[in-house]
């Protein structure tokens, strides 16, 4: 996915809930072709919760005949972008040659580091008819593990843990929740968890996380007698342990981690805490000094 400055997200109305900072309802952003996505993060209000710095939200769509998703070649740098589908097969490659379907349940984190290109396209089984829903998210980089070298991790739906309870379904995708840790490595604290409730049924959302965050995907949720419907994200202050409860079956993420050190400079698919740094990655871009992604003949020019 990309981004470029626009419209901020709405602003929700202001909670009773003392608890709650912040609540964002995404603006839906047509990507053309019939595919358009609802972006919750960035906000001008909040830049991030935890290293969480993008959050785009696509689907569900069901694609005519012969489309899919083509997302051609684009670069990153400073960010690891999280990949998750609920519905749906996206076939992902980049210049270090990795190449990887990502199913619904598992998830694919690609490190940028100091810089890697990638492209995301649907599979040719995808192309008739096919449907997708998922999230992608960036996680934006401390400023001391910039410029790592590129990475790519892919945990299928087997390898993360899971919680099952009467009306209670959860999946943690990263870090840590619900007394179970991830597999998936990490180069600084954030968490990342799945949770369907049946109606009526409650989860905690721990207070131990500094910053964190509920995106509610779809359904409606009761937090301390305020109700939100979906698309929301509901961005908490620390310190209180919160109880979400199901007004009717819902299905949310749980997102946040530890501050960065400070605010980052974003621009299209760029994050570092250095302007500078940005300039020169569109200037690599632009001349064509990023890595090639293997078995692409096309790319997305840097944005004018």
């Amino acid at each position: 996915m990309s981004w470029l400055p626009s419209e901020d997200p709405i602003l929700g109305d202001a909670p009773s809930c003392n608890a709650l900072e912040l609540i964002v309802v995404p603006r839906v952003r047509d990507l053309g072709d019939g595919f358009s996505v609802r972006r919750a993060l960035p906000h001008g209000k909040r830049q991030m919760v935890g290293p969480f710095i993008f959050f785009d939200h696509f689907g569900p769509v069901q694609f005519i005949d012969g489309k899919g998703m083509d997302v051609r070649p684009h670069p990153h740098i400073g960010l690891a972008t999280v990949s998750y589908l609920f519905d749906g097969r996206i076939t992902h490659r980049d210049s270090n040659g990795n190449v990887q379907d990502i199913a619904p349940g598992a998830m694919n984190l690609m490190t940028a580091g100091r810089g890697i290109a990638h492209s995301e396209r649907s599979p040719e089984a995808e192309r008739h008819g096919g449907r997708m829903l998922g999230l992608q998210s960036w996680i934006a980089l401390p400023a001391a593990r910039e410029e790592i070298a590129p990475s790519f991790q892919h945990y299928d739906a087997a390898s993360l843990p899971e919680i099952r309870d009467t009306g209670l379904y959860a999946r943690v995708i990263a870090g840590s929740a619900f007394g179970v840790t991830a597999p998936v490595e990490q180069v600084s604290d954030w968490f990342y968890v799945e949770v369907a409730l049946d109606a009526g049924m409650t989860a905690p959302l721990d207070a131990d996380h500094e910053e964190r965050a509920i995106y509610v995907v779809e359904g409606e949720v009761d937090i301390a007698g305020d109700r939100f419907e979906g698309p929301r994200l509901l961005i908490f202050r620390p310190g209180d342990r919160i109880t979400v409860r199901a007004v009717k079956p819902t299905r949310m993420m749980f997102l946040g981690g530890t501050a960065l050190e400070g605010p980052r400079h974003i621009w299209w698919n760029f994050v570092s805490s250095s302007r500078e740094r940005i300039e020169q990655a569109k200037e690599d871009w632009k001349m064509g000094r990023f890595a090639h992604v293997p078995d692409e003949s096309e790319f997305i020019p840097l944005p004018e």
